[in-house]
């Protein structure tokens, strides 16, 4: 007894001592799991800070060496300033001259009695008819190839080309001023003619060329003025973004043309841009306009906003293709138009129009990433031998369906249908021809007197056929039962009909007293064939 009352404490004391064991080395595994989680936390940290640090050394760089070229260019257009002006001089001098030796065609002689675009154009230009000018090229906009081609050399000719150009465009650009808008858009134009001046402006040293346009300072003021007046016209009709295309491209292209690009309005350029990102000219406008440093940003809202292809484009001109890589975007791209977007115009179609929309957006997507990686030469990386069969195979799906859909329509009917016009004061159609076949007559007597019986037309047409009496009608498969109705006879349409069920609604108000067939005949077909 006394021996077990001895040894009790001794057990006792054991299990305490690896109970404290125990929990010591819980501790122990606490402590060492708080240790690793601290270090990689202060790993990723000193990971965090080494790509920061390394990305800021990179654009501290890039930002060095862009304002060391930068520097190189004003001291370059400083030391060429003198020899840029003597040779602006000199050219104006011998335009002078030539206009003052040759004299100035009228401005009909010279819309006429040119040979073709380049000489009209050149007369224009010599002359300074600014009027005549813009008329010359609205009217010839079916040439516009060779308006695009011969405009830089015509407009060369001009003894004041920025003035010249302001005063062409000052009727329809920024606000278009015409008692007569015919043609009613003209922004193309506008477009056409600051682009084509570009070259007349340039610095005639070729080192600089168009990085310095020879713009006047009155001329300059004056550009900048029309630059106010758009965005203000612009944000009457409610912003940027909900202007047309043509009148955003011709407003930006009239601030580079004439280097009138302002600081505080780098938000107003990018919001337009990414508003019209798909012209082909949005790209090099980006980096004219002076956001060069942003062009990451747009190229990044791009591909968010699902416009892959444009942000190749932009990709491309900025020389950003080891950041944005094409070939992937062009895929996902690619992907996307696959997929059919659940808006409520696809839900409230029928499943085979959705089918349909799917197959022309993926074939226009397929289309333009052809054309997009012919043209930046990406054959290698990315071939198109799987987009052509592709295509090949959409295309002839679309003409198996219509061939499918012409030979149902030419089957159903012994002839064409002439369609009958419900007159316009929304009064009732006359009655039809009384069909000759009694079986006929006494079908649709049956369709008159029991709206019930032909349960199978729910709803309303929307329009009416007049056919010769006994003629089925499109695409159906009796012709007793689907036959017209007879004749009415004009009494005031006092005879009283079986009223229709809840499901005949009244069509657009056309109630004659037999439900929803207001003009005393059966609709042809369901809505859903309308769609």
């Amino acid at each position: 007894m006394a021996a077990a009352a001895a040894e009790a404490p001794g057990a006792a004391a054991i299990r305490d001592g690896f109970a404290e064991l125990e929990r010591q080395q819980e501790l122990l595994a606490t402590c060492t799991r708080l240790y690793q989680q601290l270090t990689d936390h202060f790993g990723s940290l000193e990971r965090g800070i080494k790509s920061r640090s390394d990305s800021l050394r990179a654009r501290r760089r890039v930002v060095e060496l862009r304002a060391s070229r930068r520097l190189d260019a004003l001291r370059r257009r400083e030391l060429s300033l003198d020899g840029s002006v003597s040779l602006a001089l000199s050219r104006l001098e011998s335009l002078t001259s030539k206009r003052d030796r040759d004299g100035s065609p009228s401005p009909a002689s010279a819309a006429t009695a040119g040979a073709g675009v380049a000489e009209g154009l050149a007369a224009l230009c010599a002359g300074m008819d600014s009027a005549g000018f813009l008329a010359f090229v609205v009217e010839r906009r079916k040439e516009v190839d060779a308006l695009r081609a011969e405009l830089p050399a015509a407009l060369k000719r001009c003894v004041d080309p920025a003035r010249f150009v302001m005063d062409a465009v000052s009727e329809v650009f920024p606000v278009d001023r015409r008692a007569v808008r015919s043609p009613a858009d003209l922004a193309w134009a506008c477009v056409l003619v600051l682009e084509a001046v570009v070259p007349a402006l340039a610095d005639p040293d070729p080192e600089i060329g168009a990085a310095r346009p020879m713009v006047p300072k009155a001329a300059r003021e004056r550009a900048r003025g029309m630059a106010a007046e758009w965005k203000e016209a612009a944000e009457r009709k409610g912003g940027v973004e909900g202007s047309k295309p043509p009148d955003a491209h011709a407003f930006l292209q009239h601030v580079a043309t004439f280097a009138v690009a302002e600081k505080e309005d780098r938000e107003l350029y990018k919001r337009i841009l990414l508003s019209f990102s798909w012209r082909r000219q949005m790209p090099r406008l980006a980096l004219t306009l002076g956001l060069e440093d942003e062009m990451e940003d747009i190229i990044e809202e791009l591909v968010t906003k699902g416009q892959q292809l444009d942000a190749v484009n932009f990709a491309y001109e900025a020389g950003l293709l080891e950041k944005f890589s094409p070939v992937p975007l062009l895929k996902s791209y690619l992907e996307d138009s696959k997929k059919i977007p659940c808006t409520s115009d696809n839900l409230s179609t029928s499943s085979g129009q959705s089918g349909v929309n799917a197959n022309k957006k993926e074939q226009s997507a397929l289309r333009a990433v052809i054309k997009c990686v012919e043209d930046h030469k990406l054959e290698v990386e990315f071939p198109l031998e799987d987009l052509r069969t592709r295509l090949e195979e959409l295309e002839k799906a679309k003409t198996e369906k219509k061939k499918a859909v012409s030979s149902c329509s030419s089957g159903g009917s012994s002839g064409p249908a002439s369609k009958r016009i419900r007159a316009s004061n929304g009064g009732t159609m006359p009655p039809a021809s009384a069909p000759s076949s009694p079986a006929a007559t006494t079908t649709t007597t049956a369709f008159i007197g029991s709206p019930s019986s032909h349960a199978s037309y729910g709803t309303g047409s929307p329009y009416s056929y007049d056919r010769p009496a006994g003629q089925t009608l499109y695409c159906s498969q009796s012709s007793l039962a689907m036959a017209y109705p007879p004749v009415v006879p004009n009494v005031g349409i006092a005879v009283s009909y079986p009223p229709p069920p809840m499901t005949y609604p009244v069509y657009a108000g056309y109630n004659s007293g037999l439900g929803a067939y207001g003009n005393s005949m059966a609709p042809p077909f369901h809505q859903a064939y309308y769609r």
